[in-house]
């Protein structure tokens, strides 16, 4: 049976992303007016070109900060791995599909906290991980909620 994905859709996913080296490799790639609570990223280190090599997980998205500028790196978590180690991230963190219209500035009104939530521009945002070195290989699971309001 298919699974619904309509507009009003909450589901269940979860993704497995094998040979995560030093390039940004995407964990969950961004649908506008959809919004990504992280349950969980299980990582293991299977090759490690080095000890204490890690794992950076990091959404690329808009900064609401002062500069208000677009495909930023936001790190959720960087974790030194060892060989055949395992790293579990189980804090919660939620994310908006796309980024909002661009704001100069602070969110410092209403008008710009809403143009967060309205996801109004054509930019995905979305969560990518690296390792430090191109001669690592690490594989990671990621499940999430994926709430659609289109």
């Amino acid at each position: 049976m298919a699974i619904a994905r309509g507009a009003g859709t909450e589901i269940i996913r979860a993704h497995h992303i094998e040979a995560i080296d030093s390039s940004n490799r995407t964990l969950i790639f961004g649908v506008q007016h959809h919004i990504y609570t992280v349950l969980s990223i299980i990582v293991n280190a299977y090759v490690i070109q080095a000890a204490g090599n890690y794992i950076h997980c990091k959404i690329l998205g808009y900064d609401a900060g002062p500069g208000g500028a677009t495909a930023q790196e936001i790190t959720i978590f960087m974790q030194d791995m060892n060989q055949y180690e395992t790293f579990v991230w189980n804090d919660k963190f939620s994310f908006n599909g796309h980024e909002p219209v661009d704001f100069t500035g602070n969110i410092d009104s209403i008008a710009k906290q809403d143009a967060i939530a309205d996801q109004g521009s054509s930019v995905p945002q979305k969560l990518v991980a690296s390792t430090e070195h191109g001669s690592d290989g690490f594989e990671a699971t990621c499940t999430f909620i994926d709430q659609n309001n289109a």
